[in-house]
């Protein structure tokens, strides 16, 4: 009988266990469901905080692209928006050298006083009769300064008038008070005039100006600065010079005329890309020019007393050059290049040029 009553008692415990077990079980069930229920209440992804309460996670962008959420690139934040009433400035003379506000020194810069310089006038050419012209030919050439001869070209120091490169020199006395009149680049008769602003734009390819945003520490945009575009001045190394040979026999001399001088650009695309060719800027009559290159000087590194002006330079054939084009043998009124394909023989072809005017000049002559 006890045995009995022992065996009872034990089936009792038992399923008094496991009905708690089950119960326990049942409990978890319900407070993991409870607890997903909280934690996708948000459309963002979120997860419970340490009080209690859902925290708003950042979003992500499921697109393998190297984006950010915000479209911008991977590991960088989106640019800050600019505060609204953002104060303007304008900066004046930023244009690289070309156009830039004239510093003048405030006491005299030299160990002796400099006036002259100032002062000089070019001389007057000779009237030539046409009669007395029995002989012309006209010869376009362009002037490399990347050439050693042809550094002083490139000089880029600042002086009292300006940058000292001829680009610089040119485009001051287009747009300064000289008010030279410049001519569109493609026709060097020198056909259509103009405007300054048009002359900036042709070196700046567009817009004259650059809009800059300017920010503090925060990327917070506290003004912007509106700037001269910058123009790259070291492309600008390249000068074509039409002019013409004129034999006198009222002086039984050969004489050269230059009759304009206009700057080229070498080409690159947007993105960087050498376009292998150079493009007429405008075109300067060059004798209107004359009296402005009077006035300034051309650096002479062997005496820095020494200098000459750059319409001494230019009259005295100071300079080194390649002859392009011609009208002597020339009905197609053709460059050398439509025609010779091989810049040697090009090169020589113009030589070839050079030396048959000569020979015109020396053939006159009885020895």
């Amino acid at each position: 009988m006890k045995r009995s009553i022992l065996k009872i008692a034990g089936c009792l415990t038992l399923m008094v266990a496991l009905a708690a077990v089950s119960v326990d079980a049942s409990a978890q069930k319900k407070r993991t469901k409870k607890k997903r229920d909280t934690t996708d209440q948000s459309g963002y992804g979120t997860t419970p905080s340490g009080y209690g309460t859902p925290t708003q996670q950042p979003a992500t962008n499921n697109n393998d692209n190297g984006l950010g959420a915000y479209g911008t690139p991977a590991g960088q934040q989106p640019a800050a928006a600019p505060a609204g009433n953002v104060p303007i400035e304008v900066i004046p003379g930023a244009g690289g050298g070309l156009g830039d506000t004239i510093k003048p020194s405030l006491r005299n810069d030299n160990a002796i006083e400099r006036n002259l310089v100032k002062e000089r006038i070019p001389l007057v050419y000779d009237h030539i009769r046409e009669d007395d012209a029995v002989y012309r030919q006209r010869v376009w050439r362009i002037i490399d300064a990347r050439e050693k001869v042809n550094l002083p070209f490139r000089y880029s120091a600042n002086e009292d008038n300006g940058n000292q490169r001829f680009i610089s020199i040119l485009y001051d006395a287009i747009t300064g008070p000289d008010s030279v009149t410049a001519f569109n680049g493609d026709d060097d008769r020198f056909t259509i005039p103009l405007t300054k602003e048009q002359v900036t734009q042709a070196l700046t390819g567009g817009a004259a100006m650059d809009t800059v945003d300017v920010t503090d520490l925060n990327g917070n945009v506290i003004k912007r600065e509106v700037r001269s575009k910058q123009v790259p001045v070291d492309s600008i190394y390249q000068f074509k010079v039409k002019e013409e040979w004129i034999f006198d026999k009222e002086s039984s001399r050969l004489i050269v005329r230059i009759l304009g001088i206009a700057p080229m650009m070498h080409m690159y695309t947007s993105t960087g890309v050498d376009l292998g060719e150079d493009r007429i800027l405008f075109w300067v009559y060059y004798p209107d020019l004359r009296a402005s290159l009077a006035t300034h000087e051309v650096f002479n590194g062997k005496n820095y007393g020494g200098r000459m002006s750059w319409e001494e330079l230019f009259e005295n054939r100071m300079f080194a050059s390649r002859i392009v084009k011609s009208t002597l043998d020339n009905p197609f009124d053709r460059e050398l290049k439509e025609y010779i394909k091989d810049p040697l023989f090009r090169l020589l072809e113009g030589e070839n040029i050079k030396e048959k005017i000569f020979n015109y000049e020396q053939s006159l002559w009885a020895y």
